[in-house]
């Protein structure tokens, strides 16, 4: 037995409630369990009900047995004061008050269908990364899309609660605040906390001022990045270095650049290496000088693969490193690549900005544009796949990483739809 499922249980009244009454007989109606607490106190709250001729109104506290009052220190708490019922799966105990009085409880150990626990039981237990994979057959189509769709909207939700974490250490400056995620994304994840360092430490405000010129967005990227450090007769190198020394004094950069050790290359494929990255970025920067404004003004998919399609300078054309020529032609940023920046950065900019204007069209964009670009693949997806649920779009590809990641990998079954309908068939 688990406390959540007894929560599952109380929440939605999966017990008999013929001739319920209290442990010392006092007979209980209830016209209302209450509302599920998330925070400090009892596990719901503004619960209303008849117990023993008298309409109450309080919360309810929920245990395995009874004796849990006690070991959770409820008696000295005062928040614990207005519970005016105890839901136990064995009263163990009798409770009392501070008064001296008997805390009604209401014992749930033969009431529930035992099924219902068989069921849990199975899922919890189970060895699969996706505990409901033996099972998931006898569900509902209708009932796992209706899970998929919320739960894009809970990482949707998750997604944009990060860009205002950004925002407001920006003073609520939306082009920063794009400018820095769109660093962090242009790492790819090997790298992607050196740029989000590099996107704090080289403010847009100072790239914008050089938006016109390519090469002195190079030297201010490259140059914080740590990247010029050296001393070599490279024509474009030593034109990198002059520009950012220049450029450095005259707005007074801080000298905590980055060190170039602190980059990854090892075991990348050439064309995701930071130096590819950077120039990648920079190309972005000097092709969409207002580049906030531009994401929002766009509405498609191919709008969005568009803007991001900016080519790299001539050097890095021809070299993967400074110094080093490559052996074939560099190409640009592939549009897989474009697709990720969409999702992880475009998409969840969308829905905080559609949230802080109170605008649900920049939502409803965002949702849209999801639809429009296509499905990731990894193991995630591959998984779902082999169960019969298709990822067609990043729509669909999103909310099963989140579906894994959040629900099958903790097991919150009781909190799926999914996982409900396994445990009693008569949710779906």
């Amino acid at each position: 037995m688990s406390e959540a499922f007894l929560h599952y249980i109380w929440q939605f009244q999966y017990f008999d409630k013929h001739e319920l009454q209290t442990t010392s007989g006092d007979p209980i109606q209830i016209f209302n369990p209450g509302n599920r607490n998330s925070h400090a106190g009892p596990d719901f709250q503004n619960a209303r009900m008849k117990i023993g001729g008298m309409e109450w109104i309080g919360s309810a506290e929920i245990h395995i047995q009874a004796s849990g009052w006690i070991e959770h220190k409820h008696d000295r708490d005062e928040a614990y004061e207005n519970v005016i019922l105890h839901v136990v799966w064995k009263n163990d105990k009798g409770i009392r008050r501070s008064d001296g009085s008997l805390l009604p409880t209401l014992e749930l150990m033969n009431r529930v269908n035992p099924k219902f626990f068989l069921n849990y039981q199975r899922l919890v237990n189970s060895p699969e990364s996706i505990p409901c994979a033996p099972f998931i057959a006898q569900v509902k189509e209708i009932t796992k899309y209706a899970m998929v769709d919320r739960v894009l909207m809970d990482r949707l939700e998750s997604k944009s609660t990060r860009i205002f974490e950004i925002l407001n250490k920006n003073h609520h400056d939306w082009q920063e605040t794009c400018y820095q995620v769109l660093a962090r994304s242009f790492g790819f994840k090997v790298n992607a906390d050196p740029l989000q360092q590099l996107g704090q430490l080289l403010p847009y405000k100072v790239l914008r001022k050089h938006g016109d010129k390519l090469l002195h967005i190079e030297a201010l990227l490259f140059g914080q990045a740590g990247f010029l450090e050296e001393d070599n007769d490279d024509e474009y190198y030593s034109l990198l270095k002059r520009e950012y020394n220049l450029l450095r004094q005259k707005y007074k950069l801080s000298d905590r650049r980055l060190n170039k050790a602190q980059w990854k290359f090892l075991r990348l494929r050439p064309a995701n290496f930071p130096t590819i990255r950077l120039a990648e970025f920079a190309a972005l920067l000097h092709a969409q000088p207002t580049l906030f404004s531009t994401i929002l003004e766009a509405e498609t998919y191919p709008a969005l693969v568009s803007i991001f399609s900016a080519q790299q300078s001539g050097y890095w054309t021809s070299h993967y490193t400074f110094f080093k020529n490559a052996k074939e032609p560099v190409n640009f940023l592939g549009e897989s690549s474009i697709a990720t920046i969409i999702v992880n950065v475009v998409v969840p900019l969308l829905v905080a900005y559609g949230k802080s204007r109170d605008d649900q069209r920049y939502v409803d964009r965002a949702v849209a544009i999801l639809r429009q670009t296509p499905g990731e693949s990894n193991t995630i997806i591959s998984q779902w796949k082999t169960l019969g649920l298709n990822s067609k779009t990043a729509f669909d590809s999103q909310a099963l990483i989140e579906l894994q990641n959040n629900y099958c990998g903790k097991k919150r079954c009781l909190e799926c739809a999914i996982g409900v309908s396994l445990i009693n068939p008569r949710h779906q």
